[in-house]
């Protein structure tokens, strides 16, 4: 059981462009079945947990499309506004600090996997309380210049594995902790 991190970038490091459209995303050609599929990925996530603008975003999508909410698993959003839930969903509202809401996802996911939907800063809030195992990432051969960052936080990661899906090169990482350079040093 891990907690990770699974998303798409541009190549200069963003997740959604300064207006929060994944428009540059959408576009891009990917092997159903390919390097870090996210159906395979998703067989094995149990709890998911997203932050509120991505859940908005998801929501906003929804609407264009009219689909019904995409996950089985529950899903905790973390906010402290009032937000509205999809029918059937199974959402469920949190604040505060993540290691809490942490507990409750891995209660909920039981043997399967914890995926962090978004955004990069609550990815950041869980890698700074030492409770993010994985990052995986598909990264477009996009740049945007400003946006949405990927992981605003300064951490080492140990890559696990590169390959290529349509147009993507994805990576796996482990997460190691704060950079090195931002590590403690003992007696100081």
């Amino acid at each position: 059981m891990s907690t990770t991190y699974h998303t798409a970038t541009t190549l200069d490091g963003f997740l959604a462009d300064p207006e929060d459209s994944l428009d540059w995303l959408l576009r891009q050609p990917l092997e159903e079945g390919g390097a870090q599929d996210h159906a395979r990925f998703m067989q094995g996530v149990g709890a998911i947990v997203m932050g509120s603008t991505t859940y908005e975003w998801v929501l906003a999508h929804l609407e264009v499309t009219g689909e019904a909410w995409p996950y089985a698993q529950p899903a905790w959003v973390m906010t402290t506004r009032e937000l509205t839930v999809p029918v059937g969903a199974d959402v469920r509202f949190a604040a505060g600090a993540v290691d809490a809401v942490h507990a409750q996802l891995l209660a909920a996911a039981g043997d399967l996997d914890v995926w962090v939907v978004g955004g990069g800063d609550l990815a950041g809030q869980l890698a700074e309380a030492g409770l993010l195992d994985e990052v995986v990432v598909s990264i477009a051969p996009v740049t945007l210049g400003a946006g949405r960052p990927l992981l605003p936080r300064r951490l080492d990661l140990r890559l696990e594995e590169t390959a290529a899906n349509g147009v993507f090169v994805t990576a796996r990482y482990a997460v190691l902790g704060p950079l090195l350079e931002d590590r403690a040093q003992p007696g100081s």
